[in-house]
């Protein structure tokens, strides 16, 4: 309502007295006030959260707004102020608020990070959030609680935070306290960017979505049949001639060395270590087609376009073989300053028997001579087990006592079973894109396992975490990768991060149903799943999502 001046002479203002709250003071009260009157309450309650979170206990009297003049507060800790800087520009484009970051003390009215090395009980990724009339406070014992922290407190926000632009919003959270830290220490996803390549720009978005659900690894299949994406300067054809084909007989591409230095330090700035994959002995047309002599006949293969696998391999009885892949892995791992290299090993349907699993031996000791930890296929199972080595299973039955006997002889299991975590299997028959060899995967059967108990015999101790792989023979393009993640990752990684207790199809749908707003805000193409009740009001009004060429929008 406004007010109406009187048309007498206007009266000077009275001076305030000693102990009167000055301008700013006043105008944070009225904007809290105004704020009060217009959202009698929270759009979002404090467990609305995807990974649902370890404890949540909400406080209804506690909401408090993001007001236009805050500011983040992070300490003298550079890697706390890396991260209050992350969610500055995370929140300035829709709030177009300044939000300065500062190591001053924190204010009553700002988002304070608390980098507490001490704090031992919230474990290396764990944090706690705390919101009050007052303020926000974060704390963690690292930099990358606090990073996981952050996504909470996005998600806590209205969907519209997620705007490019400024939006004219009241910037609400929800009172109380989550303690949060994750089931599993590896939580991941695999882009597979040999049967089609995807360029540097396309691999950071995915880690943007990534770092959104709280997932730590992004796993990058780099060679196959149809193409060599890494550089390798001391086999350079890998690139200049392995690297130049794809599925459908596009022009392919490849990464240089610096490409993969800025996709793995984009990763690191949000805590995500990224894992190469060098696939042998099989799936390497494209290598051999660069060097003739590393093939068993020391011929040429053509070039492969195809989608058939277990037609190629190197040659396993040539001392000339395991050179090259000293040489690989040792430049692959020295770009690479996570703990693991991947050699793929499955579907090696032409070196068998111990012909294979000698092989797959020789490899192993290459890698740990580097200083890096195995991971492979669950094909590796039969091979001697070297410390360390990690499993990645993708069957579709549980059922599987040789990859069981390697974990008792000490390995370890990231799973993957084909007919939950594929992402490149359709959503139903009509799906324009995908496959559905291991059957169709709707948001549902994305959801409805256990990562721990999946596999018989293997005690969920021997599980270090969960993996959604996407294969690209049918994905041509960015959108094509959004729309078969989302929103089947999310199911994937609350299985990864939240306790099994929380487990609750219901109730994740419902949370997983606010983030098409999300989504829409931010531009990001979704599959509109039919089984999650999407809101019908988008976040910012006439906002429109985009939608691949041939995926029908409903």
């Amino acid at each position: 309502m406004s007010t109406i001046p009187s048309s007498g002479p206007t009266a000077a203002p009275a001076p305030l007295s000693v102990g009167e709250p000055d301008a700013a003071t006043l105008a944070r009260t009225a904007e809290q006030s105004a704020v009060t009157a217009l959202t009698t309450a929270t759009p979002h309650r404090l467990a609305d959260v995807v990974p649902a979170p370890q404890q949540v206990q909400p406080d209804p009297t506690a909401d408090w707004v993001l007001p236009a003049d805050a500011a983040i507060v992070a300490g003298a800790d550079p890697a706390a102020l890396a991260v209050a800087e992350q969610l500055a520009e995370l929140l300035r484009p829709a709030t177009g608020y300044p939000l300065p970051v500062t190591e001053a003390a924190a204010p009553a009215h700002g988002i304070a990070l608390v980098l507490d090395r001490t704090a031992a009980d919230l474990g290396p990724e764990g944090y706690r959030l705390d919101v009050t009339t007052t303020g926000v406070r974060l704390t963690a014992g690292t930099a990358t609680g606090l990073f996981h922290g952050v996504q909470t407190l996005r998600q806590l926000l209205p969907a519209a935070i997620e705007s490019p632009t400024p939006v004219a919003a009241h910037w609400a959270l929800p009172g109380g306290t989550i303690t949060d830290a994750p089931r599993f220490p590896y939580r991941g996803a695999m882009l597979d960017v040999a049967r089609h390549f995807f360029a540097v720009d396309d691999v950071l978005r995915v880690i943007d979505h990534l770092a959104r659900y709280k997932l730590n690894h992004l796993h990058l299949h780099l060679t196959d049949d149809q193409g060599w994406r890494i550089a390798v300067d001391s086999w350079p054809k890998l690139t200049t001639v392995g690297g130049t084909t794809e599925v459908g007989g596009g022009p392919g591409g490849h990464y240089t060395t610096a490409d993969y230095a800025r996709i793995v330090s984009y990763a690191a700035t949000r805590h995500i270590t990224v894992v190469p994959e060098i696939d042998l002995p099989g799936h390497t047309n494209a290598a051999l087609v660069a060097y003739p002599e590393l093939a068993p006949d020391k011929l040429a293969p053509p070039p492969y376009t195809g989608t058939e696998v277990g037609f190629s391999y190197v040659d396993p009885a040539d001392e000339r073989t395991y050179d090259f892949v000293a040489d690989v892995l040792g430049e692959v791992a020295a770009l690479t300053p996570g703990p693991w290299l991947h050699i793929g090993g499955d579907e090696a349907f032409k070196v068998t028997g111990e012909v294979y699993t000698g092989f797959v031996e020789r490899v192993q000791r290459i890698v740990a001579d580097l200083g890096k930890t195995v991971v492979g296929w669950h094909q590796l199972a039969p091979a001697a087990h070297l410390d360390g080595r990690v499993l990645q299973w993708w069957g579709t039955n549980g059922e599987d006592p040789t990859t069981a006997e390697a974990v008792h002889r000490g390995a370890r299991l990231i799973v993957s079973p084909g007919n939950h975590a594929y992402l490149d299997m359709k959503y139903a028959p009509d799906t324009p894109i995908g496959h559905d060899w291991a059957g169709l995967i709707d948001v549902r059967k994305a959801y409805d396992w256990d990562p721990g108990m999946h596999v018989t015999g293997v005690p969920s101790t021997a599980v270090i975490g969960v993996e959604a792989p996407l294969w690209t023979e049918s994905v041509t393009s960015l959108a094509d990768i959004e729309f078969l993640l989302l929103p089947r990752l999310p199911a994937i990684a609350e299985l990864g991060w939240s306790p099994r207790a929380t487990h609750d199809w219901n109730g994740f749908r419902d949370r997983l149903a606010g983030h098409g707003p999300r989504w829409d805000a931010a531009g990001i193409t979704f599959h509109r799943a039919p089984e999650i009740p999407w809101p019908s009001t988008p976040a910012i009004p006439g906002q429109r999502r985009t939608i691949p060429a041939g995926v029908n929008p409903t």
